[in-house]
């Protein structure tokens, strides 16, 4: 059986499909058009689909699927195993409930913060019982480069190559900027990651997200850290998850 997974986030959406547990195609776009869809459909023997989206206008996109595949609508009423202590269901992101999901069943049984390092930082845990409470939402990298720019009368648009780890030090106005974003993200992080393995023993933490690459080179040695996973497809993981769940259900 395959599936296709779809998650459109504020800056990229991923298309991923799993024969069964197994990734057998990923695939990183600005924007999807049913011709991407149909590529894919036809390439593999596609059988269920379902998405998660930061936006509301998915009608082309779900009508090509509709026609195609067996839709499974994803929302956060779906629950498979895990108690939910968010307040408001209904402004939790489809994103973070996929990869609270993807935990629960990749890594049963341990106490998880999941960390997603895109357009936002978003900090999430799962505990050892399978208890979720919610967690934390902070600027991305990008988003702070742009806000020093467009809230100050001065400062530049300062661009930033994420494949290149270095931080700078601070030595001009440029290189200050650089300095003091990267910085301040890896301080903050790792002032999550400490906080939240005070209060949850044998705590791993799950990387995720365009920006998790940097983030996982300059923890490596953190005295703070403990055990840490780069997991790119924590959130296609879960939709996957989701339509095995639902598939059970119905059958």
């Amino acid at each position: 059986m395959h599936n296709l997974v779809i998650d459109i986030g504020n800056t990229n959406s991923k298309l991923a499909v799993f024969k069964e547990k197994t990734l057998v195609d990923y695939q990183v776009l600005k924007q999807i058009v049913p011709a991407d869809l149909l590529k894919l459909i036809k390439a593999y023997p596609i059988l269920n689909a379902t998405i998660s989206s930061v936006g509301e206008d998915l009608q082309e996109v779900i009508s090509v699927i509709k026609s195609n595949t067996n839709y499974i609508p994803f929302s956060t009423k779906i629950n498979t195993g895990i108690k939910n202590n968010y307040q408001s269901l209904s402004t939790l992101g489809l994103d973070r409930w996929a990869k609270v999901i993807a935990a629960n069943t990749c890594y049963t049984g341990k106490n998880c913060l999941m960390i997603d390092a895109g357009t936002c930082i978003t900090y999430d845990l799962l505990n050892s019982e399978s208890e979720y409470s919610g967690g934390s939402i902070s600027l991305g990298v990008a988003m702070r480069f742009k806000a020093l720019h467009h809230f100050t009368g001065r400062l530049p648009q300062v661009a930033w190559d994420r494949e290149n780890i270095e931080i700078p030090a601070g030595t001009d106005t440029v290189s200050a900027i650089k300095n003091g974003v990267l910085q301040g993200i890896i301080h903050e992080v790792e002032g999550f990651i400490s906080s939240y393995n005070e209060e949850n023993k044998g705590l791993t933490v799950l990387l995720t997200g365009g920006d998790a690459a940097f983030l996982l080179e300059q923890l490596k040695n953190s005295i703070f850290a403990p055990q840490i996973i780069h997991d790119p497809y924590l959130v296609l993981k879960g939709l996957n998850e989701v339509i095995a769940f639902e598939y059970v259900q119905k059958n």
